[in-house]
């Protein structure tokens, strides 16, 4: 597999990561509205979608520095 195959892959699965994230996060904050849920539940569906996003955001840099080395 070359460089820019591998590259490309990476960002597939980071556009999947930040999607799934994001639906998940605003399906949590929804589902825990309807039901009631206590507020710890909200912050840690925050923590595991800033989790995603942090992962994500450290993948596409090191795509980019990979690029433009």
């Amino acid at each position: 597999m070359t460089a820019p195959d591998r590259d490309a892959r990476q960002m597939r699965l980071v556009a999947i990561v930040i999607a799934v994230a994001m639906l998940g996060w605003l399906a949590i904050q929804a589902i825990g509205r309807e039901y009631d849920w206590a507020a710890q539940w909200a912050f840690l569906a925050d923590l595991a979608a800033i989790g995603a996003f942090v992962w994500s955001l450290i993948v596409t840099w090191r795509i980019w520095r990979r690029r433009n080395a």
